[in-house]
């Protein structure tokens, strides 16, 4: 993949004239800023930052754009884009995420939401917790749900499994989000490990920056 003519392309289209955009405008917008930023960070390109941070800020006003806002996808959408961003700013996230109930949804895609907030604000008995609800489920990633809890529990053994094994499952996928064939949640565990402490490498793969 030649990652910044794939990234051009998404940028020209981020910056299109829209008009006043609407929720699923923004949501557009939000996806396209994310996928650009993906391809920037395979490429090596420190400007994934601002096009992450562009991804993370269309996701949190798409939610307010709208009239009954239920997608748990923006909140973990705008934490996952501020993680890799490196952005400060992810805490307010976080923090908006848990406020809208994510904590107690009975979606296991709102409980995803509170165990990323959770884990990005450092609050691991609780992310801990979390995490152990998800891998009950049967309608859940148990490699992710297994990767969030170990990451709380700063079990580095169980943690390398897990995330290999989140890694083989992109590898496999044939749709992703604008296109962009990048393993971006595998990213995103190992910026919440290194958070805690857990330092390891990740598998190398053709979906990883190298």
């Amino acid at each position: 993949m030649d990652w910044i003519p794939f990234s051009e392309e998404k940028q020209s289209r981020y910056q299109e004239p829209h008009g006043e955009l609407d929720e699923r405008g923004l949501v557009r917008q939000g996806n396209t800023a994310y996928a650009a930023a993906l391809a920037l960070l395979m490429a090596g390109d420190p400007s994934a930052e601002e096009w992450f941070r562009h991804a993370a800020a269309r996701w949190r006003e798409s939610w307010d754009a709208g009239e009954e806002s239920d997608s748990w996808g923006r909140p973990i959408g705008a934490i996952k884009a501020s993680l890799l961003a490196g952005d400060p700013k992810v805490a307010d996230y976080a923090r908006w995420t848990l406020e809208l109930g994510a904590a107690t949804a009975e979606s296991p895609i709102g409980r995803y939401a509170a165990t990323l907030a959770l884990l990005a604000l450092g609050r691991w008995a609780d992310a801990r917790l979390a995490a152990e609800w998800l891998r009950d489920r049967d309608d859940f990633p148990r490699d992710v749900a297994a990767a969030l809890a170990f990451i709380a529990a700063h079990d580095v053994v169980g943690y390398c499994d897990a995330v290999e094994s989140v890694v083989a499952s992109f590898e496999a996928r044939e749709q992703f989000l604008e296109d962009a064939a990048v393993a971006d949640t595998a990213l995103v565990l190992a910026t919440l490990a290194r958070r805690r402490h857990i330092d390891e490498p990740l598998p190398a793969s053709p979906m990883l920056p190298a």
